[in-house]
């Protein structure tokens, strides 16, 4: 957790349901401080009315916005106002922006033009443009996600290798190869955030891992090593492209 980092945290009450909030807030602690937590949207309408319980138990500030016009989503203006008020009040250090809707698109860009962080919380119908406009994306489903059962070490089955598809595996064989040292192997701290930047909606998460460590040694093209920290004398892991066996292509010497 990131205590020195404060967050405002920016709900489109409209587009997210109150269902995850316990567990997005959650989320969000380990991001930093959630300073700010406000909701938005028409609390006079029925289909709010499940918000009331989750705003009172988890400390979230209700911003009332009558829907002047039918079909039209006032709340998402309030909450961009309120959003520019708190970006030039240089008080945060980031936006946590819950939504699902294509309409925080500019904001996302507009608060990271500024030099703060943005982190978007929405479905997986979440268009990929607000996705991509933030600097860390999380799927809300992989919150909903129940806990994996708990196995007694003798009981547990080895994890089996994981298979992605060409287009992840490219990006992440892109980051490792970016990263690398001249043993071949790059931190996995560099690796995951090399990969966070070009695809902020990357999660281990959505692979059944807890943890990218996790996901990368189920990886097959990837090794993996421990590397003593001195600093903390804590464990730092370090990754490297397996290299495919094949054969030998000659090399005619220098003249």
């Amino acid at each position: 957790m990131k205590e020195n980092v404060k967050l405002a945290v920016l709900i489109d009450a409209d587009n997210a349901q109150a269902a995850i909030i316990k567990e997005l807030l959650a989320e969000i602690a380990t991001f930093g401080t959630a300073s700010v937590k406000r909701a938005y949207g028409d609390w006079t309408t029925p289909n709010l009315k499940g918000w009331k319980e989750t705003l009172h138990a988890m400390a979230i500030q209700p911003i009332q916005q009558f829907s002047y016009t039918t079909g039209k989503n006032s709340s998402d203006s309030a909450l961009i106002i309120d959003a520019m008020d708190l970006l030039h009040s240089q008080k945060l250090d980031g936006f946590c922006l819950v939504s699902s809707d294509s309409d925080f698109t500019r904001l996302a860009t507009r608060v990271r033009e500024a030099g703060m962080l943005v982190y978007g919380f929405g479905e997986h119908k979440t268009p990929a443009a607000f996705v991509a406009a933030c600097d860390k994306f999380i799927y809300t489903e992989i919150l909903r996600q129940p806990p994996p059962p708990v196995l007694s070490p003798i009981k547990a089955a080895p994890s089996q290798p994981i298979v992605l598809d060409g287009e992840v595996e490219q990006m992440v064989r892109q980051a490792v190869t970016a990263a690398k040292r001249d043993d071949g192997f790059a931190p996995l701290s560099v690796v995951g955030s090399l990969i966070i930047k070009s695809s902020p909606a990357f999660d281990a998460r959505s692979f059944g891992c807890d943890k990218l460590g996790e996901l990368m040694r189920r990886l097959s093209f990837i090794e993996v090593k421990e590397v003593a920290n001195e600093k903390t004398s804590g464990i730092q892991l370090h990754v490297k492209l397996i290299r495919k066996k094949g054969p030998v292509a000659a090399i005619a010497p220098v003249a």
